[in-house]
């Protein structure tokens, strides 16, 4: 039955295969891409189907969808944009020299939207109520009126660094906006590219859900960021990729806060991971200096199961790593994790730190701080600083921490 609707269903695309432009075979959850023209002619012989040279046997196939893109060009103080005839009556698009709108009305079809060019004066405005793509490929945009991506939809929102490009976000100072990449819904963010983002009025990269790097992400540069460098809703999740911010964050690094019930106080108990940090591979390089400032924070817990994290907290009261409930630390089968942190500076000396001139930490635990594996090395300097303070429980079974504990 499911060759023979396999069948059937490519039968039934291959119609309209000059309005699309990209395929995606879905296996177990995973999802392989594969342009029209690189797939050529499809040959199908009873068990297996041949795309591109790869031979794929269909009871491993969940399915084949053929996704339309809508391509985005930036050519100094203009913009063009494209739409395949198969979305057009989904997609619009309203272009003010180099700002463009995009608004899709499409709710059961997913469409990929290819960025590129370059604009000193341009942004992309996307409206939409259902998950998305936004391929990068060597994209420079520069707004002068708020955020150059501002992602307007609340659903799953891929963000593809095209490879071997890189590509440079630069938003307006002084705006009203949350982040130079501002996504309403969740953030994925993929492909072996780099991106550069400079956030002149508030986070450089913001979500209002979960934002998560996968295991094929390229080097993130967070070059300025007038708040956090990355401030995520619901939880951050790194499975690979390099991030790096420096001293040229103002705030924290990055920062897991919970999404709220109404009542503003209490965290949603239905939203998975709320308020979470977790690090399963990838590397961070991060660095903050101004005062009661942590260069990773979340609400809730952390969960370190691999990866390189290398921390440096300069200022007075502040942290490399603080949480609000407990911390893990650990490897997973086939991972490494090694820790750093540097934490140097005295009391916290701000206003709003007067009923609480709280130490320069290297790690803060509020609640149970539980080891399992790993290396973790920090050193604190400055007076009355401490290495790794934990409120509840430390529990150690395995892996290396050298550090001076404290607990209450």
């Amino acid at each position: 039955m499911k060759r023979h609707t396999l069948y059937i269903i490519m039968l039934l695309t291959s119609l309209s295969l000059q309005a699309q432009t990209k395929m995606r075979i879905w296996q177990a959850g995973e999802d392989t891409k594969v342009s029209l023209a690189e797939a050529g002619d499809m040959t199908f012989n009873g068990s297996s189907l041949t795309i591109a040279g790869q031979s794929y046997a269909l009871s491993t196939i969940d399915s084949l969808i053929f996704v339309p893109q809508v391509t985005v060009t930036y050519k100094g103080n203009t913009a063009s944009v494209s739409i395949p005839p198969s979305v057009a009556m989904d997609v619009t698009a309203e272009v003010n020299g180099a700002d463009v709108t995009l608004t899709n009305r499409n709710v059961s079809n997913e469409c990929e939207f290819i960025l590129s060019g370059s604009s000193t004066n341009g942004s992309l405005t996307y409206i939409g109520e259902y998950k998305a793509t936004f391929i990068l490929d060597g994209l420079t945009l520069t707004s002068t009126t708020g955020a150059p991506l501002n992602i307007q939809c609340g659903k799953r929102i891929g963000l593809e660094l095209k490879e071997g490009t890189t590509s440079t976000l630069v938003d307006v100072a002084g705006g009203q906006h949350k982040a130079c990449l501002y996504c309403r819904g969740h953030l994925e963010i993929e492909g072996a590219g780099n991106l550069q983002v400079t956030g002149n009025t508030n986070h450089a990269i913001g979500t209002k859900e979960y934002l998560q790097l996968k295991k094929t992400t390229g080097q993130i540069t967070i070059l300025k960021a007038a708040n956090d460098a990355v401030h995520a809703g619901q939880y951050f999740q790194m499975n690979g990729g390099t991030l790096t911010f420096d001293a040229n964050t103002a705030s924290d690094g990055i920062q897991a806060e919970a999404i709220l019930l109404d009542d503003d106080l209490t965290p949603d108990p239905t939203k998975e991971l709320n308020g979470q940090i977790i690090i399963k591979g990838g590397t961070i390089n991060g660095t903050v200096v101004n005062q009661d400032c942590k260069a990773m924070k979340c609400e809730s817990t952390i969960t370190i199961s691999g990866g390189t994290l290398t921390l440096t907290a300069q200022g007075n009261g502040s942290r490399g790593i603080q949480t609000d409930g407990d911390m893990t630390i650990g490897e997973a089968a086939g991972s490494t994790t090694l820790i750093d942190i540097k934490a140097t500076g005295a009391r916290c000396t701000l206003d709003e730190c007067s009923d609480d001139p709280h130490r320069c930490m290297g790690i803060k635990v509020d609640g149970n701080l539980t080891v399992t594996g790993g290396t973790t090395n920090v050193s604190n300097t400055g007076s009355k600083s401490r290495g790794i303070k934990v409120g509840g429980t430390y529990s150690k079974t395995g892996g290396t921490v050298n550090a001076t504990i404290t607990t209450n």
